[in-house]
């Protein structure tokens, strides 16, 4: 089924166009990823497709059974309303006495929600219920009396991801979802709970998206908005890069042979007198084709990084004994860390831990309620926070840059003045003449960038850098940071970004406790599966011994049986072979278990046939427990 057709679509701003006749189709099923350097025209095309903007020219058609729901990048709500309100802002009776239901809950009015149980069960709202409670929970959206306007950054976004989840999961049977950058602000746990969601829910999707993991997890092929045209990519983001880096060897291949063709037209048109025949007049017009192609220019500019960075001596940061606390919330226990000169740390944890809170006390813009922090001479600290640029509204980019500095030194001894530096972070002339407040989120992003780079830091922290910023850029910033010789400690929920920069974590795990992590964020995501493994198997050991399964001697092998277990390396092949076994003797067990209850609850049996029967059955029960434990003492070695 055809949800989406556009053919021919053009849009520009002022002399400057987005895209120029693009034509594509979205089918039903498709999950599809747009990516584009910022400012070309992403969620101005998700605008377009929602009905918020008008193309200039082209054909747009929408099927009249599918609804577009759009989740944008800075979600509007009504800020004198509460959460509940903003989320269940359908008026329709369902979902009305849903939220009715919800505010019961959420004040534990207990008469109130035995009244709603009649209405619900009438209008059969339980199922829906459910799901809505499902994705409240693991949004962590709470408090549903509490004012929009008084939510931070996280909290908006958590709540506007339930409210276009709850409305498109109601009474939209074919819905195209659009996101544009739903990942931002999201901690890690909420963003793989998102990925699964986008996986097991049967939706048509349209993602805007600098989050490669999340990228490659939701998506199955790549559109990519450059130089007026809309190019198409199946596969993952690796795909991508291959294929377009392909495309664009071509494509300067085809310019140099056209250029080459060029050239001999040109002679041709010198030398041609000026009457013209039938045949040279078609001659004449396709040199003009050809001129056209052989002009064509594949630029792919791309923002220039070059730092002379601030002398680090062998001093750099020592904290001792660090301890932190906002009331009852402890943020630091005790915390000792020595930096070293070329470290790359990353700092994850859930929000609300404190990670902020550290960040700026190593800077010197928070206290610490005890401990020292000693700061080396030379460190000059470059932050790049969540919280943007602050400016005045009336104020243009370069007049803003010249704040700062008007030339910048580089690493090879030169300078560039501030224009000459705002065009390396591909602002135009023209762009640096525009009022920061008429900026795009990642063009402001990256005027930070440049903002933080301008004092020649030698320590650099950023909190959440990859927000809003481009691919394109991401990858010029990533491999800046591979090379970068000061400390780098950065907050991110970017596992791509993590992965490719990090040499260990910082782990803040709530209560003031801090781990130190040998490793990246996915080998700290694995350690995490493969102790939770663990646990899970050696609590169910315990809870054999907890019903009385066993004998004291019982619980004595238990224990032995892990000591045993965690000398050994590898499985032998009599383990494996019994590993089997075991799995298909204690599903043969429960088979023939359920089949005797079975028989149990009939009234017809004889009383010797029962007495046989429940005989048996404690046999059985006897045996699966054993065969259960030996199962669970194998599966430590696989």
């Amino acid at each position: 089924m055809h949800y989406v057709s556009v053919e021919n679509l053009t849009k520009s701003y002022g002399i400057n166009p987005l895209f120029k006749n693009i034509t594509f189709h979205i089918n039903e099923g498709d999950k599809i990823a747009l990516i584009a350097r910022n400012g070309i025209g992403k969620s101005t095309l998700l605008r377009i497709l929602n009905g918020e903007e008008t193309a200039d020219s082209g054909k747009l058609f929408v099927h009249k059974d599918v609804t577009v729901a759009l989740f944008e990048q800075d979600p509007k709500f009504d800020e004198n309303k509460t959460v509940l309100e903003n989320i269940f802002h359908t008026n329709h009776p369902v979902l009305n006495v849903i939220r009715e239901y919800e505010l019961a809950t959420d004040n534990e009015d207990g008469e109130k929600m035995v009244e709603l149980f009649g209405k619900m069960d009438d209008l059969n709202a339980w199922d829906f219920e459910v799901k809505v409670k499902q994705i409240l929970t693991k949004l962590n959206v709470h408090h549903l009396q509490q004012a929009v306007s008084d939510l931070s950054g996280g909290q908006r976004k958590r709540v506007a991801l339930a409210n276009t989840f709850i409305d498109i999961g109601f009474d939209h049977k074919h819905t195209l979802l659009m996101m544009d950058e739903p990942t931002n602000h999201l901690d890690v746990e909420m963003i793989e709970w998102l990925e699964n969601y986008l996986n097991q829910e049967n939706v048509t999707l349209l993602l805007v998206t600098h989050d490669r993991y999340f990228l490659d997890a939701v998506s199955e092929e790549i559109w990519e908005l450059e130089r007026e045209n809309l190019y198409v990519y199946r596969g993952d983001y690796e795909n991508y890069v291959e294929k377009k880096a392909a495309r664009i060897e071509s494509e300067l291949a085809s310019i140099d042979k056209a250029k080459n063709e060029y050239r001999k037209e040109l002679e041709w048109m010198r030398k041609q007198p000026k009457a013209r025949t039938t045949k040279s007049k078609s001659r004449q017009d396709n040199f003009y084709d050809v001129e056209a192609r052989a002009k064509q220019k594949i630029e792919d500019a791309q923002v220039q990084l070059q730092v002379k960075m601030s002398r680090l001596g062998g001093k750099v940061v020592e904290m001792k004994k660090v301890y932190k606390s906002y009331g009852d919330l402890p943020i630091l226990k005790g915390f000792d860390y020595t930096f070293s000169k070329g470290e790359r740390i990353g700092v994850i944890g859930k929000n609300g831990v404190g990670k902020s809170t550290f960040l700026n006390m190593l800077q010197g813009l928070e206290k610490n309620d005890s401990g020292k922090i000693n700061i080396g001479e030379t460190v000059v600290f470059g932050n790049f926070s969540q919280q943007g640029l602050v400016f005045k509204h009336n104020m243009r980019v370069i007049e803003y840059v010249k704040t700062f500095a008007e030339n910048f030194p580089l690493a090879n001894g030169g300078s560039l003045s501030a224009a000459q530096f705002l065009e390396l972070f591909l602002f135009t002339p023209d762009k640096q003449y525009t009022y920061l407040n008429s900026l795009s989120g990642g063009e402001k992003k990256r005027l930070q960038l440049l903002i933080v780079l301008f004092t020649n830091p030698n320590f650099l922290i950023l909190d959440e850098p990859t927000n809003d910023l481009d691919l394109p850029t991401l990858a010029v910033l990533e491999n800046f940071l591979s090379d970068y010789q000061g400390c780098v400690l950065i907050v991110s929920h970017d596992r791509y970004f993590m992965d490719r920069l990090v040499d260990h974590l910082f782990i803040f795990e709530g209560e003031g406790e801090v781990r130190d992590f040998p490793g990246n964020y996915t080998q700290y995501r694995l350690w995490l599966k493969e102790n939770e493994k663990k646990d899970n198997k050696w609590q169910a050991l315990e809870d054999f011994k907890s019903k009385g399964n066993f004998t004291e001697d019982v619980a004595k092998e238990i224990a032995s049986s892990k000591l045993q277990i965690a000398g050994k390396k590898k499985p032998t092949f009599k383990e494996k072979k019994e590993f089997e076994d075991l799995e298909k003797e204690i599903a043969s067990l429960e088979a023939e278990k359920n089949n005797i209850e079975e028989q149990l609850s009939n009234p017809d049996k004889a009383f010797e046939q029962l007495n046989l029967l429940s005989k048996r059955i404690g046999e059985i029960g006897a045996e699966l427990a054993q065969k259960e434990l030996r199962w669970l003492e194998l599966s430590e070695l696989f």
